[in-house]
């Protein structure tokens, strides 16, 4: 479909330039969004334009996730109630060492179906067989920033290796731009100094970001220092990794000399509050974060760890813990909150021309159904999807130019075949009985 016209809807662009929220046009052309109109009923239609009423409905960027493992939807509910170090190495890690590719592949698939129903049109995906994460992103027409996962304590560390450069070279700008690489080692306390110096070297090489989770655990922060005598972000610097583009996960446990190096050096961090409270990691502090100018965008983390990939309720986590950890109500308002969820997720993950609805920008955007109790009365567009709103209320979602949620059903991925599929590999993965 290369034209799509939104007529009267209301219209929260999250760009700068323009006023919070009016009601309006919006038309898409092909991949790009063509126009934007403050006034109702301006923008005409052509013959064979898919023409949609608006004035029921309230549109605004698709979501960004910025951290994620998006096959471990078929581990969710498998391993709950653990902390962290429990969680991986008695739990997930031996699961893990089955994965095919073809679990990814349905995996993966899994997951875009709920992130698309839930609004997200962008996921960051830190796994391995990402060849097929890829085809899986590719198929399901959303787009993503991939990263072979690699730690350098394993007897595969070399062969991950290759195939992480092997990825970059082969997939990144795939898909017409929808699917960019980086290079993902795991943790500071998966992968060795020397590991991590061969890592930086090749992420240089190819000017590709990294993804990294980074101090997410008061143990994490205890071994470092006894191991290297400093935290876990000290470390990081000191090998060099900051050189570079950088999202660090999680950044629960942090000094403010730590909060001072990410500042510096322009570290995104990627906040996943619903991962971190129920893995009894803590509360990252993103209010001092905020302060400190540290770019800063929103993850769900995997599904066996949240359990669920509702980039909803992580902006609405976010805002609230900030408010309820500093005791300021004013700390994080909504429209910040959404910011973190569009516009400044794009930017963490070096994304052009997505996170805003703005003409020229890539036509990523997504249409609440504003017809229900908890949008009425509608005082504030930003505080209605912070507070208030739910996945179920959203009626459309546009990924490139393509509509990839329609009324609430998804258009291209057949939803009742991946659920059958991934109930029977989550049952020969794990033992249980499903």
């Amino acid at each position: 479909m290369s034209r799509i016209l939104f007529t009267g809807a209301r219209i929260m662009t999250m760009d700068p330039e323009r006023q919070d929220c009016f009601v309006g046009d919006l038309l898409v052309e092909k991949d790009r969004i063509a126009s934007i109109s403050e006034k109702s009923g301006s923008i005409e239609g052509e013959q064979g334009d898919r023409i949609i009423d608006g004035s029921g409905l309230l549109l605004m960027p698709g979501l960004i996730n910025t951290h994620g493992h998006a096959a471990m939807v078929l581990l969710r509910g498998y391993a709950d109630d653990l902390p962290l170090q429990q969680w991986l190495e008695e739990k997930i890690w031996p699961v893990e060492a089955n994965l095919s590719g073809d679990d990814i592949y349905w995996g993966t698939l899994l997951a875009i179906c709920e992130m698309l129903q839930g609004g997200t049109t962008t996921f960051t995906d830190m796994y391995f067989f990402m060849e097929r994460a890829a085809e899986a992103a590719v198929e399901g027409k959303i787009r993503a920033v991939l990263s072979r996962g690699l730690a350098g304590i394993t007897d595969s560390d070399e062969q991950a290796l290759r195939e992480a450069v092997a990825f970059q070279k082969d997939w990144h700008g795939a898909a017409d731009g929808r699917i960019s690489v980086t290079f993902g080692p795991h943790a500071p306390y998966t992968c060795p100094p020397d590991y991590l110096r061969r890592v930086i070297e090749e992420a240089v090489k190819t000017e590709s970001a990294l993804q990294i989770h980074l101090a997410e655990t008061a143990r994490e922060v205890e071994e470092c220092r006894a191991e290297y005598g400093c935290t876990p972000v000290e470390h990081l610097q000191r090998l060099g990794l900051f050189e570079q583009n950088v999202i660090a996960a999680h950044c629960v446990h942090l000094s403010e000399g730590d909060i001072a190096i990410l500042a510096e050096h322009g570290v995104g961090v990627s906040h996943n509050p619903g991962s971190n409270l129920k893995l009894g990691s803590g509360i990252a502090p993103l209010a001092q974060l905020l302060e400190a100018g540290v770019p800063v965008g929103l993850g769900t983390d995997g599904a066996a760890s949240n359990n669920n990939l509702d980039l909803l309720e992580e902006i609405r986590l976010a805002a609230l813990l900030a408010k309820g950890s500093t005791g300021k109500p004013t700390v994080v308002p909504a429209k910040r909150a959404l910011q973190l969820a569009t516009v400044e997720g794009a930017a963490l993950l070096g994304l052009d021309g997505v996170g805003m609805l703005r003409e020229g920008y890539k036509a990523d955007l997504i249409a609440f159904n504003l017809r229900t109790p908890q949008a009425t009365p509608l005082f504030d567009a930003a505080a209605y999807v912070v507070y208030a709103a739910a996945t179920a209320d959203i009626s459309f979602v546009i990924v490139d130019g393509e509509i990839a949620v329609d009324g609430g059903r998804l258009v291209a991925l057949d939803e009742e075949k991946i659920l059958s599929e991934c109930r029977r590999r989550a049952k020969k993965l794990t033992g249980s009985d499903l």
